[in-house]
């Protein structure tokens, strides 16, 4: 599948232009004249780099750039016809990835749109070591935080510790006591409703129908495990 650019400026010539250029380097594009209408194609659509320009009817660059940040990491690339660098900061601090001022080279800009989707699209060994993954749900190792579908999970210590050593242990049956000792430790004086009670608040935040689990899983007589393949 070709890779998918959102360009997004109300000068007619220069899309023009540009979708040729992208079209001929192999990716797909696709356009929108102002903000209001490149947020609504980003929010229907599913897009690896955006070209955004900063000056745009109805809605301007800079919000759009916001409102796409946060609900997204996709790339941004902001170009604007102002050489002021106050521009380019808010550009950035709102989370551009990178800069060009009109009039610019097309073939600078597709280079940077290349440099950006490859260095989206490797992430280091470091990084890659440092994330356990199990379907859609994602633990991030060194910040101890968990997602589903892209959805942050707000886990306590004990409900993270929980869920890692399962994850990290996919279609392995622990039993109540086995968690006790792994998570709790040997010398925890509870009984084994407490690792009932962390299983059921872990579902309600991980599960999208806690009561048929997809993730976290029932052996019946026996304990708990996370579905290798949900």
């Amino acid at each position: 599948m070709p890779q998918h650019i959102l360009v997004v400026d109300d000068e007619p010539g220069l899309v023009k232009g540009l979708r040729l250029s992208l079209e001929q380097e192999g990716f797909a594009v696709t356009t929108a004249a102002d903000g209001r209408e490149a947020l609504e194609k980003f929010r229907a659509g599913a897009f690896d780099l955006i070209v955004l320009d900063l000056m745009l009817p109805e809605v301007d660059g800079l919000t759009v750039c916001r409102q796409i940040r946060a609900a997204s990491m996709t790339p941004i690339i902001m170009l604007t016809a102002k050489a002021d660098d106050i521009d380019k900061i808010l550009g950035l601090e709102l989370g551009a990835d990178d800069y060009l001022t009109k009039p610019f080279n097309t073939r600078e800009l597709i280079a940077r749109i290349r440099a950006i989707l490859r260095r989206a699209e490797a992430p280091s060994r470091e990084e890659e070591a440092s994330r356990v993954r199990v379907g859609d749900l994602v633990l991030f190792l060194p910040q101890r935080r968990a997602e589903v579908g892209g959805r942050p999970l707000d886990l306590t210590a004990r409900e993270y510790d929980l869920l890692e050593l399962l994850v990290k242990h996919p279609g392995v049956v622990y039993t109540r006591q086995q968690l006790l000792d792994l998570v709790w430790g040997y010398d925890f004086a509870g009984d084994d409703r407490t690792v009932d009670v962390h299983v059921r608040r872990i579902r309600e935040k991980l599960e999208e129908t806690p009561a048929k689990p997809k993730y976290l899983r029932t052996k019946w007589g026996v304990g708990y495990f996370l579905e290798p393949e949900p």
